[in-house]
């Protein structure tokens, strides 16, 4: 296995005295996961900020136990180790400032505009071109967050099955673009709205600027899965949290904190009621 440290990145010299966040960059060419590496980085001490990027994944994961496929440079395998110095019911808000990092990343590197399907699905016409897992991980440096991103940017990056389901930077843009340029343009919007979580109002900057960016927001009529429960309802916007507020058929709102969302169309909504 081979793998060489880059350290720091040039391009956050200059704010390092503003902004403590210093990514550094670990790179594989296999991994079974990145997250599982970077975890194992954690326990022996790594710093905040490290950066483990793999070429390919033979064992990647996403939410809910699912598998990630993650061919041979056919996408942007990266997870980042992050101490957050937050109180822990403030942690779930981490996803939030991955997903807008990662559309920042793609706006900025690659001119595409994105939509988010909470919590944190990246969607580039209604379908996933980013997954983002969080995972809390405990060390003797007290506990941390490694928050592993994974972006289609080839069109080689999943299975031809998926397409109807998932789209790749390359088919979204109709051009292919250099990861390196995708991950140096993650990276910079990641220390932009991580530290955010540090400010008093910080919270609610995130959670605005994720709402304006989801169509999943409100007013969105989607059908929630977790476990075996299924419930449908019309979006009513992000609580403190960042739990979704959904309004129920019975009129009331409750908070979605788990789940497994996907919209519904109003006329398949108006056969169920």
């Amino acid at each position: 296995m081979r793998r060489w440290l880059i350290v720091p990145i040039e391009a956050y010299n200059r704010h390092r005295s503003m902004n403590p966040f210093k990514p550094k960059i670990l790179r594989y060419e296999s991994l079974p996961s990145t997250n599982d590496e970077a975890a194992r980085w954690a326990a022996q001490g790594a710093e905040e900020g490290l950066a483990v990027v793999a070429e390919e994944q033979t064992a990647g994961r996403g939410r809910l136990q699912r598998t990630w496929v993650s061919p041979k440079g056919a996408g942007l395998y990266c997870s980042v180790l992050l101490r957050p110095k937050i109180s822990q019911e403030r942690w779930p808000l981490i996803t939030f400032v991955g997903v807008l990092s990662v559309s920042d990343s793609l706006s900025e590197a690659c001119g595409l505009k994105t939509d988010i399907k909470w919590p944190n699905d990246l969607l580039a016409s209604e379908r996933k071109i980013c997954g983002i897992l969080a995972e809390v991980i405990d060390t003797e440096m007290g506990r941390a967050i490694v928050l592993g991103m994974g972006i289609n940017v080839t069109n080689e990056a999943f299975p031809p099955e998926l397409t109807s389901v998932a789209i790749s930077v390359e088919e979204a843009t109709g051009q292919r673009y250099e990861k390196g340029s995708i991950l140096h343009a993650l990276l910079n919007a990641l220390r932009r709205w991580y530290p955010l979580l540090q400010e008093i109002d910080g919270d609610q900057k995130i959670l605005a600027e994720w709402s304006s960016r989801s169509s999943y927001a409100e007013g969105k009529i989607i059908k929630v899965v977790n476990g075996g429960e299924t419930i449908t309802g019309t979006t009513r916007g992000l609580g403190s949290d960042g739990a979704l507020r959904l309004e129920t058929e019975t009129g009331d709102v409750i908070a979605i904190r788990a789940g497994d969302v996907s919209s519904v169309r109003a006329s398949a909504m108006s056969d169920m009621l």
